[in-house]
């Protein structure tokens, strides 16, 4: 199995790029793993919020092959502590999946058809942060959840 990871627009603070790139690296130990960036849209003052969305939803699907399993990564997706998160991971990596794709959405979140397109959501908190932030957060969960299937001492419980 691979684990693409989209991301709308590039991250643009310097210490959040640090630490996905830490984490990146230490996931390829563990899986095949890409991050892809998806260009943000220019001359967005002229366009409304839902079309921006549809714009960004067209850049993303036109990324996809029918046999990807696409989770978003949303706040009204099931929550999971790091344990159930590994778990998750773990049956994920032995089921006929060959592609699983997370996507981080733009700025306001995700259009009508990226949801239908999804296989599932999850949220990382019942919190709402930043596109970017969320970043780094995600991949360090996805690492965590690599650490706790092979029993490393990285997750403390």
């Amino acid at each position: 199995m691979k684990i693409s990871y989209y991301n709308i627009g590039k991250t643009t603070l310097s210490y959040l790029e640090e630490g996905i790139t830490i984490y990146e690296k230490r996931i390829k130990n563990y899986i095949r793993f890409e991050t892809i960036v998806i260009p943000e849209l220019k001359n967005t003052k002229n366009i409304s919020i839902q079309e921006q969305k549809e714009r960004e939803a067209d850049l993303l699907l036109s990324k996809f092959n029918d046999s990807d399993y696409i989770v978003l990564l949303d706040e009204a997706g099931k929550l999971y502590t790091s344990i159930e998160f590994s778990k998750y991971i773990e049956h994920k990596t032995v089921s006929s999946i060959n592609n699983m794709v997370f996507i981080i959405g733009g700025p306001y979140g995700f259009s009508d058809k990226i949801y239908k397109r999804a296989n599932e959501k999850i949220s990382l908190s019942k919190m709402t942060f930043s596109h970017q932030m969320i970043r780094l957060l995600f991949i360090e969960q996805l690492y965590r959840a690599f650490t706790i299937i092979k029993g490393e001492p990285y997750h403390h419980e």
